[in-house]
């Protein structure tokens, strides 16, 4: 309990600071509630007005003494005894008057202290590292040019020098001395005259008898071609198609009604074809003469079954198409697929030429005689797809 302080006529004088200690064993215990702790320990910087002296509780029970601790050894310090039960609580005496505190409790700050003495001065830093050498800057543009100098003054004459003097005597003649070393040679002189023509010398023996050269180009040019196009669909196998849609053929060396051209003349010739089809496959021949020079295959639909062929001819040899069979036949022809078929000739072996009309060897009286069949033949070509 706070100790009380009595004052003369029986009053008694406000309660004495309780000691720090006593606060501090106290706030730690968590048992005591606030209302039994002063409210000086609460507030230590608060200083209320004291308020009149409640009755004396009645004093609680002693608490029980804890068992002492076993004496530690000798040197060292013993673990602290178990803590004692705390005692009955006393009746709590009648609550006093409230303290009245200042508007804070916090202390109010002092005014700034004076600027204390500078420091002594540090010691000097290393250097630092050598940074990177930066990227070479843009050339500058050039300066005006500078005006030219005054021309300096003439310098003064010199004195003239002395007179040298002479005490020369003369010496006796020395020995011839060596060639000297070949001089370089001079310069080319300009050409001379022209002499006197000579005789005429001896006629030479005749000489060997060169290589034959090669023969000129005809005099007349020799020219031959023709175009022709299928008229009509699925022509007759074993037969020449015939090409009735003449493009060209100026020459006559082409009849149309039989399909067949007829050379002109020795040579070499350019044969070509390109028929469309349709709805089977085809299987044609390029003739010869009876002899099938080449075979040319086509088994997609809506396609076209194309070759070009270089012969060389005598005069009066034929060359025409014809299909395999029925089952080959799917050549057709109309506005929107064309079949054709083309040749020319593209030099002859000489100047020569049989010329024939429309109604010569072209014609049906002089259709060569033999047997118009599929006859075998090495020469065959497939066009790829």
């Amino acid at each position: 309990m706070p100790n009380m302080t009595s004052m003369p006529g029986g009053a008694v004088n406000s309660p004495t600071m309780p000691d720090p200690t006593i606060c501090s064993i106290l706030m730690s215990m968590p048992d005591i509630p606030l209302d039994q702790i002063p409210p000086s320990c609460l507030c230590s910087h608060c200083k209320g007005i004291t308020g009149p002296k409640g009755d004396q509780g009645d004093r609680g029970l002693p608490g029980q003494k804890g068992d002492l601790g076993e004496k530690g050894h000798s040197g060292g310090t013993g673990l602290p005894g178990i803590k004692g039960s705390r005692g009955y609580k006393g009746p709590l005496g009648p609550q006093g008057e409230d303290g009245i505190c200042p508007a804070s409790c916090k202390s109010v700050p002092g005014p700034p202290g004076l600027q204390g003495s500078s420091g002594p001065a540090g010691a000097r830093g290393l250097p630092g590292v050598q940074g990177p050498m930066g990227q070479k800057g843009m050339k500058g543009p050039k300066g005006d040019l500078g005006t030219p100098g005054n021309p300096g003054m003439d310098g003064l004459k010199g004195d003239q020098g002395e007179q040298a003097m002479c005490n020369c005597t003369d010496g006796i003649n020395g020995t011839n001395g060596l060639p000297g070393d070949q001089g370089l040679n001079g310069d080319k002189g300009d050409d001379g005259a022209q002499g006197d023509k000579g005789s005429m010398g001896l006629k030479g023996m005749q000489g060997d008898l060169g290589v034959r050269g090669v023969p000129g180009p005809c005099s007349t040019p020799i020219k031959s071609a023709f175009s022709a196009a299928l008229d009509s669909p699925f022509p007759a196998p074993n037969w020449p198609i015939p090409f009735i849609r003449v493009i060209l053929n100026q020459q006559g060396h082409f009849n149309p009604e039989m399909g067949m051209y007829t050379a002109p003349v020795n040579g070499t010739f350019v044969f070509s074809f390109s028929l469309a089809v349709s709805g089977k496959p085809v299987i044609v021949g390029l003739y010869k003469n009876f002899d099938r020079m080449a075979i040319a295959t086509e088994v997609n639909n809506l396609s076209s079954a194309t070759m070009t062929v270089v012969l060389h001819l005598l005069v009066g040899n034929k060359v025409w198409l014809q299909v395999k069979d029925a089952n080959f036949n799917g050549v057709i022809a109309g506005d929107d697929y064309i079949s054709i078929f083309s040749g020319f000739l593209l030099y002859p072996d000489s100047c020569e030429m049989t010329m024939f009309g429309r109604e010569g060897p072209g014609s049906r009286d002089e259709l060569p005689k033999g047997e118009y069949t599929w006859n075998k033949s090495s020469q065959t070509t497939t066009p790829q797809p």
